[in-house]
């Protein structure tokens, strides 16, 4: 061999070693990029839109959910499929709309083991799942064919569910707040510093110091989901695994108090939702198409590479994230529920299903002689107008229903609904005033009334066929407590002796 010939032959290896080693980094780079990413879903018990700094409110500190949406995407239009716990959990973990789900459309319910779960999905595909503290419920997942929570196999903390993955495996992770549920530790949130003047209190509630005070000690529970949010992600971080870690920060239904939670108004079925994958969502996303938490379940089953499954009703949330990319069909929402809380004499739901576009908010009420918030007189339930959480916001509004200036507020809260409702968001941005009956909007609510039937048929909605089916009225109700009759005047009695007592109220006429 000649030496030209050898100089060619070393210049030819040199050039296949070179692209060999491109070859294999690129390969290598892809074998990362593709790499199933972790999952951790934190969610909180009754927490509202818009009561987070990114979306505006000047009182409540939420950094972490803040921080989230600055370095990822957050949405302006994201709403639960109903505005109670184990419905809204469910259509989480199942990616169908309750009245898909049978019994598992109420509260205190049972739930099917034979719809597809995604964390079960992901479980089978060989991810490490589990939760810590409050999953799927309240209700009776055994009964249903689940040996544990469907949210996962219980944690007692992050930490301690991060000691058993195993080195490489992804994870998926379940964090479930009781925060800001009620019972409220009374002054805790004028205590941490939240100035009780500067509260934007919704206008369906009366603006006067008592209620004002309450939504602080609200904000207090948020402020203290935001923070145990915060230390899973610092955690993330420590161990190096927030690089592949899609997170999703959001909440299961409203905040509780009248006219909020268990209703499908703003503040029943608005809510917060930050989302973060470094590499896949450009920090700083502001989306407003619509979202219903029935699109968790494709979207999770996306990220992780698995197969789309059919049954799921809702649409994956990924290519919202594409900037560039068409983003049609989410121009409305759909709502519903049915029964929330034993209320009713005879364990009756309320049932109603709605549509939401950026203009109107559409809701029909199937069975409006009822009363919406639960009957006014005391039975085997938690109390009078029982779907209403007790409160002093709910014992000042009852106390006004003799009140000319008040009553505005009880017919709201408490009083019964017509069977049409009709709010014209950009002048009734909180839902007050119905405008079902007003010739000027009579072709926008029959195109919404045409919507909402045509989804409900789709989706194979009982109430398409049979609008006063008794189904949800009959199916099992499991409450792992006690109830007993409840005499609400006691207890306004206590609030009233609280405020006489100098607990912090500066308006002490409030409650008299």
């Amino acid at each position: 061999m000649n030496p030209s010939q050898t100089k060619s032959n070393r210049c030819s290896i040199v050039l296949y070693a070179i692209l060999f080693f491109t070859l294999f980094l690129g390969y290598s780079q892809k074998s990362v990029e593709a790499k199933p990413p972790n999952i951790v879903f934190m969610i909180a018990d009754d927490w509202s839109y818009p009561h987070a700094g990114v979306y505006g409110d000047a009182v409540v500190r939420t950094p972490t959910f803040d921080g989230l949406a600055k370095n990822g995407a957050v949405f302006e239009n994201a709403y639960c499929a109903a505005p109670s716990c184990s419905p809204s959990r469910a259509s989480i973990l199942l990616g169908k709309y309750p009245h898909q789900l049978e019994s598992a459309g109420n509260l205190w319910s049972v739930i099917p083991s034979k719809f597809t779960n995604w964390m079960r999905m992901l479980e089978d595909s060989g991810y490490h799942t589990g939760k810590s503290r409050k999953g799927w419920g309240p209700g009776d997942f055994e009964a249903g064919g689940y040996s544990n929570n469907p949210a996962g196999k219980d944690y007692e903390d992050f930490d301690a569910f991060l000691e058993v993955k195993g080195k490489d495996r992804p994870f998926a992770f379940w964090f479930g707040s009781q925060d800001p549920h009620r019972d409220y530790e009374t002054n805790a949130g004028a205590k941490t510093g939240m100035d009780v003047n500067r509260v934007s209190v919704p206008e369906f509630l009366p603006d006067v110091s008592c209620v004002r005070n309450d939504i602080l000690d609200y904000y207090y529970e948020v402020e203290r989901f935001d923070r145990e949010c915060g230390n899973i992600l610092t955690k993330l971080e420590r161990e190096g695994l927030l690089k592949n870690t899609l997170i999703v920060m959001t909440s299961d239904n409203g905040m509780p108090f009248p006219r909020a939670k268990a209703n499908l108004y703003d503040y029943g079925t608005r809510m917060p939702l930050a989302m973060y994958w470094k590499g896949h969502i450009e920090g700083g996303l502001r989306i407003k198409e619509f979202v219903n938490f029935v699109d968790f379940a494709p979207t999770f089953v996306q990220a992780a590479g698995l197969p789309q499954q059919a049954e799921f009703s809702g649409n994956s949330l990924l290519p919202l994230f594409d900037t560039e990319a068409t983003k049609a069909g989410r121009d409305m929402v759909f709502l519903e529920r049915e029964r929330h809380a034993n209320v009713r004499k005879g364990n009756l739901s309320y049932p109603s299903r709605a549509v939401r576009t950026h203009e109107y908010l559409y809701i029909q009420n199937f069975e409006p002689d009822r009363w919406p918030a639960g009957d006014p007189t005391v039975h085997q339930s938690v109390g009078q107008y029982g779907d209403v959480d007790n409160s002093i916001t709910k014992y000042l509004i009852m106390q006004g229903g003799g009140n000319p200036e008040k009553d505005t507020y009880f017919e709201l809260a408490f009083g019964k609904r017509p069977p049409e409702e009709l709010y014209i968001l950009e002048k009734d941005p909180y839902n007050l005033r119905n405008e079902a009956n007003n010739p000027k909007y009579a072709s926008a609510l029959n195109l919404l009334r045409k919507h909402l039937i045509g989804w409900m048929e789709n989706t194979g909605d009982l109430r398409a066929r049979e609008p006063q089916t008794n189904y949800w009225d009959e199916v099992l109700y499991t409450p792992n407590y006690q109830m007993e009759n409840k005499d609400i005047s006691a207890e306004i009695q206590a609030y009233k002796q609280l405020v006489r007592d100098g607990g912090g109220f500066k308006d002490r006429s409030c409650l008299e």
